[in-house]
């Protein structure tokens, strides 16, 4: 492969052909990581440049509360990856691929104008995390927690002129029962 300068070389590889479970562990979904816990920056990765792209950049005083990606081989309703939202130690950066346990997800329906799409987030610990390594479920957060991240989702897709309206949230079975039909 030549570049645009003449020279040979290798672009990206592309993460979103990756499998989404685990080879040796089905339970555990592999996610890559668009965004980083703490960033204003959301960054989105394009398959046809196979380039990580900034799409947007959030008010002064919102962040990403933790790391938030996709998971690959998958498509949801929206025609995106499936969403994860990952909770870890320390923030990770855009195209690292990550082993987490789903832990839930949150249902919900994404409204502009008068077309509605679901648009559900899988919440996933990160398998080395050491502070959530007793988190099971997302019952186990707590309620005060969940009414946080769902507060997330409506404020981010406010900025868009879009409408976020939570669903329901359910467990870790109904996050693998996602990612398995969104399997592509």
């Amino acid at each position: 492969m030549t570049n645009k300068n003449g020279k040979s070389g290798k672009s990206l590889a592309d993460p979103s052909r990756l499998k989404p479970f685990d080879l040796d562990d089905r339970k555990m979904l592999r996610v890559v990581i668009e965004t980083p816990k703490g960033s204003r920056n959301k960054f989105a990765f394009d398959p046809d440049e196979h380039v990580f792209e900034l799409k947007k950049v959030l008010p002064a005083g919102m962040t990403f509360p933790y790391d938030f990606g996709f998971a690959p081989s998958t498509q949801a309703e929206d025609g995106d990856p499936i969403d994860v939202l990952v909770l870890m130690d320390e923030p990770a950066f855009p195209g690292c691929v990550l082993t987490c346990r789903p832990i839930g997800v949150i249902q919900g329906v994404q409204v502009e104008k008068k077309d509605k799409v679901r648009n559900d987030r899988i919440i996933a610990v990160e398998q080395d995390a050491h502070s959530w390594a007793d988190i099971k479920t997302v019952d186990d957060l707590g309620k005060q927690f969940e009414r946080e991240l769902e507060e997330f989702f409506v404020n981010y897709h406010r900025l868009s002129g879009k409408e976020y309206r939570v669903l329901g949230v359910k467990g870790p079975n109904q996050a693998r029962k996602l990612v398995k039909s969104g399997m592509r």
